[in-house]
């Protein structure tokens, strides 16, 4: 048996460190966290998407009585973009999470299912997809989705 060390790197920063690109996109997934339906869990997130040609996609999630019948609000904005611009790579996708009557501290880290639709839609364009996690103590930014789930399930995965 031998071991193999899978490390992960993450920028850790404050608001005022991002570009004012990022703060743009940061702000529209906070407003998003207001569309978030989540009557059961009472916890908002929104995201907001950003394609390679400039256009936003906004999500938020969206739960439902039955339960696995809910989305949430990183993989709405993303089927979304792939439902309207199929062709078009997503650049930077950016989550932030309300509950409380506050946004959360540290930032909300997405679910597995959320880190699965994540590498996949970066895989499918061949390009990396930053993902900024937004926490008012501090904020995290992944270079590229695949930092936050490094051992993937691909197509590739079925041939084998």
């Amino acid at each position: 048996m031998k071991n193999i060390e899978i490390k992960t790197k993450v920028h850790s920063c404050q608001l005022e460190e991002m570009s004012a690109e990022d703060r743009e996109l940061i702000q529209i997934a906070k407003d998003q966290t207001k569309n978030s339906y989540c009557p059961y869990s009472k916890f908002h997130v929104g995201a907001a998407a950003k394609l390679e040609n400039g256009i936003i996609i906004k999500g938020a999630n969206q739960e439902n009585a039955a339960y696995p019948s809910g989305l949430c609000a990183e993989r709405s904005a993303l089927f979304a973009a792939g439902a309207n611009y199929p062709e078009v790579p997503v650049s930077t996708l950016v989550i932030a999470c309300y509950t409380a009557g506050r946004f959360t501290e540290e930032p909300g880290a997405p679910c597995g299912a959320c880190r699965q639709v994540m590498i996949e839609t970066e895989h499918r364009y061949g390009k990396p997809m930053k993902v900024v996690l937004y926490g008012e103590k501090e904020i995290f930014v992944f270079d590229r989705a695949s930092d936050l789930m490094p051992v993937g399930f691909f197509s590739e995965s079925l041939t084998h």
